[in-house]
């Protein structure tokens, strides 16, 4: 891969994830403030990334892999999700608010699934070359938060609504900018009488055939659960208990993000994917149940250690789950793979997990607040047993990501 190309793609990534990051952290204070949501509100707009993510493989299926370039699909979605966005910024309510996050993460999830698509194939070995590509999305995503608490003070000021001008503005650009990155053709093209199951790239469930890989399917959906409430309810959680730029404070997981994945190609040599895997999974656990005991007072560090692992819980497990997938995929279905993980991590594990979230959290709603501790002690519990599970089915279980 040269340089350029290697450049385009870090912008890439960098653009990507700074759309999602400008907004999506703090969506549940923005929706609590402006529009006095309940938690069930908060968890059905955060319930929208999920319906994005289940609908995402179908779209990539039909498209990306079979006929048209993914770079061109990224593009036009980006700038019509730019408008979209917009359309957020004004809303007056949640009930004229919720209709178009909801078409917007419809067509944003699919591009998760398109920025990886584009990006494995240029490389030659993904698992060495990837990491140093996909750290762009976690330096992207922490400056959208630097921005937003100590940049421009909007989370300060309670005026949210600015977080999706901005995102609006970042999107066009990157679908502009998309038309110039690298010609990524859809490898199905020339095949002859496609299928019904082939145009919609149902072909990818032929993974799910492989035994080692279905444990992994699974236990994606499953983690995926527990992780919905850190992205529906820490925000809100740790502006509630007082502390000052937290979404800024929150960063400090991204840039655990973009130093953990750089060592993920090591972490995966010496121990390989499984233990990997495994590492992401009880980093979980451990994290909430740093959230259910940390306050703002002398246990501050427990807040700002659960904040940290996010490196740790992200890369181990859903990074090295791409790459994973990545090395399953057939070369003529490597898209419908990606959108076939994005399906059972922010579709189905992340839908169950988000009505969830929004359920414990209006049952624990308590006056002026909520009793996190009670909140966080369910996908601590729930996140330790799919742990435990994890190791006992794959105990004897081996699996490889080297050709």
């Amino acid at each position: 891969m040269n340089r350029l190309i290697n450049l385009k793609l870090s912008v890439m990534m960098f653009l990507e994830f700074f759309i999602w990051g400008c907004w999506f952290v703090t969506m549940g204070t923005f929706l609590s403030q402006a529009f006095s949501s309940s938690g069930t509100e908060i968890g059905l707009a955060y319930e929208t990334q999920s319906w994005g993510a289940i609908i995402a493989p179908f779209i990539i299926g039909l498209i990306a892999d079979r006929y048209f370039d993914a770079e061109k699909i990224l593009a036009i979605i980006h700038i019509v999700g730019g408008g979209l966005l917009f359309m957020c910024s004004i809303a007056v309510g949640f009930e004229s608010f919720f209709p178009y996050i909801l078409i917007y993460m419809i067509l944003y999830m699919p591009t998760l699934a398109l920025v990886n698509s584009i990006s494995f194939r240029q490389m030659s070995d993904p698992s060495k070359e990837f990491p140093k590509i996909r750290v762009w999305g976690t330096i992207g995503w922490v400056v959208a938060g630097l921005v937003i608490s100590y940049g421009v003070g909007w989370e300060a000021s309670q005026t949210l609504e600015y977080t999706f001008y901005l995102a609006a503005i970042v999107s066009v650009i990157l679908g502009i900018f998309s038309f110039s990155l690298p010609k990524t053709p859809p490898k199905g093209k020339n095949s002859s009488s496609p299928s019904l199951k082939e145009i919609l790239g149902l072909d990818a469930l032929k993974l799910l055939n492989d035994s080692k890989y279905l444990i992994f399917f699974i236990s994606s959906i499953l983690i995926s659960i527990p992780l919905s409430f850190y992205y529906a309810d820490a925000n809100l959680f740790l502006n509630e208990l007082g502390m000052a730029n937290a979404a800024g404070v929150m960063t400090l997981g991204q840039i655990s993000e973009a130093l953990f994945i750089l060592l993920l190609p090591v972490f995966l040599k010496k121990y390989g994917i499984k233990t990997t895997l495994a590492v992401g999974m009880f980093a979980w656990a451990l994290r909430y149940v740093l959230f259910a005991f940390g306050d703002t007072g002398s246990n501050i560090w427990m807040l700002i250690f659960g904040i940290i692992l996010h490196g740790v819980c992200y890369d181990f497990f859903f990074v090295s789950g791409q790459i994973y997938t990545d090395f399953k995929a057939g070369e003529k279905y490597k898209s419908a793979a990606q959108g076939l993980i994005t399906l059972a991590v922010y579709g189905v594990g992340m839908l169950i997990g988000f009505r969830l979230a929004g359920r414990v959290t209006d049952i624990y709603a308590i006056e002026g607040g909520h009793n996190w501790p009670e909140i966080w002690t369910i996908p601590a519990i729930f996140a330790f047993v799919v742990f435990i599970l994890f190791i006992i089915i794959y105990k004897n279980e081996k699996i490889e990501i080297e050709k």
